[in-house]
């Protein structure tokens, strides 16, 4: 397949578009898809493990007695494997799946934050945030009485590790940070994260949304305590995701919903819990969608992801670049931002240049991006946001410059 081909920086995508079906329009056009951040196109190889998983291998798990659940049985733990080996997992029993970065999240404060956060504890967040990050322990800090602190950024958009360092204490429990941020592009120092955190005894969560297609996981490097991203915006389906946790973590976690595949053993009287990972699996299990996860997984495996965050990266650049030969644009975010740029347009509210692109076959992100403290914090209610994925090349950021030039002329 054409992902074997070496990538070169700038214009990998002209030879992986093909391998996108959606990267074209209805009339067969090439579409410039600038929102991968949001969700990532599906290669073929993806489609066709879930049109197969929910097709001629179609059975439960964990169940049947018959060939066909036993074989099913086996891609599905076969996946999670897959995505241990992927994050670096020291163990399979490290990989929950759930539906997405925030269910995990939610799982991870309705469990380990209602058992573990009191009165008067604080949990640390901060200012970049996506609301997947903050609502669910404000949920949690409403019903323990915890209070939560928000860590500024730096100047250039980055979680400011020095004013973490200054700001947490031992009455600090949790830290829950986005490793690469949504909106800025810019990159966490995870590890001093790690060190910051553990050094006043609370735990660390990272959301891995954007790093995970980016970067390179490694769980023991990281040194956090819960990591989560969601599939889809790694070239996998909508509908499963993964949280990871120490694993003396899960285990001393109770259930966060009940009903069957979480038992050991059920009566009237007394219910037993299956260990972790299956204690946070209740129900019947997104099957097909850990099994086309498992084969993004396996389409991403020729990459250096090392090459692709250079990539992706370059792309921002140029991008950054080109943005800067326009008079009325304002930048946001770091210089070296991560395959994301987020702009605004004077006199152009963000939702009308998305859809004049959009006439121009043109997608990009217009809005706060789930991101409404950082926009009040950046002082604009938008922004119109670029996102690149390994498919992106130069074709797309021409086609954004000239959308651009066309919008500028309509509102002239």
């Amino acid at each position: 397949m054409s992902q074997t081909a070496p990538l070169h920086i700038a214009s990998a995508g002209l030879g992986l578009k093909a391998d996108f079906p959606g990267m074209v329009t209805a009339d067969g056009k090439p579409w410039h898809y600038l929102d991968t951040a949001a969700t990532a196109q599906k290669p073929q190889a993806v489609l066709d493990a879930m049109n197969n998983a929910l097709g001629r291998d179609y059975a439960t798990v964990h169940r049947g007695v018959y060939g066909r659940s036993a074989q099913m049985t086996l891609g599905y733990e076969a996946a999670r494997r897959k995505v241990a080996g992927f994050m670096r997992a020291a163990s399979e029993n490290e990989i929950v799946f759930v539906r997405g970065a925030t269910e995990g999240i939610n799982l991870v404060a309705q469990s380990w934050g209602m058992a573990n956060l009191r009165e008067g504890d604080r949990i640390m967040l901060s200012q970049l945030e996506h609301h997947s990050n903050i609502v669910p322990w404000q949920m949690v800090a409403e019903r323990t009485g915890s209070v939560i602190d928000v860590c500024p950024l730096t100047e250039d958009g980055r979680i400011d590790c020095d004013a973490l360092e200054t700001m947490l204490t031992p009455r600090h429990k949790l830290v829950a940070l986005a490793h690469l941020s949504n909106v800025l592009g810019s990159v966490l120092d995870a590890r001093r994260a790690a060190d910051l955190a553990h050094g006043v005894g609370a735990k660390l969560l990272l959301d891995g949304c954007q790093a995970a297609p980016r970067m390179k996981l490694d769980m023991a490097a990281l040194d956090c305590d819960f990591y989560v991203f969601s599939g889809h915006k790694l070239y996998g389906p909508t509908g499963a995701g993964v949280l990871w946790a120490r694993e003396s973590l899960l285990e001393a976690m109770p259930p966060w919903q009940g009903g069957g595949a979480m038992i050991e053993q059920v009566s009237f009287a007394r219910t037993t819990y299956a260990p972790p990972p299956q204690r946070f699996e209740a129900g019947t299990p997104m099957i097909a969608e850990a099994i086309a996860l498992a084969a993004a997984i396996d389409y991403l495996a020729p990459f250096d992801l090392d090459q692709l965050f250079a990539h992706e990266s370059a792309l921002a650049r140029q991008t950054r670049d080109m943005l800067r030969g326009f008079n009325s644009v304002r930048l946001f975010g770091p210089e070296d931002s991560a395959g994301i740029v987020s702009f605004a347009i004077e006199g152009v509210h963000p939702h009308d240049l998305g859809t004049i692109l959009d006439e121009e076959d043109v997608a990009i992100r217009a809005g706060h991006h789930c991101a409404q403290p950082l926009m009040e914090h950046l002082g604009v209610p938008a922004t119109a946001r670029a996102s690149f994925g390994l498919y992106s090349d130069e074709a797309d950021i021409a086609a954004l410059a000239r959308g651009i030039e066309r919008t500028l002329k309509i509102f002239a």
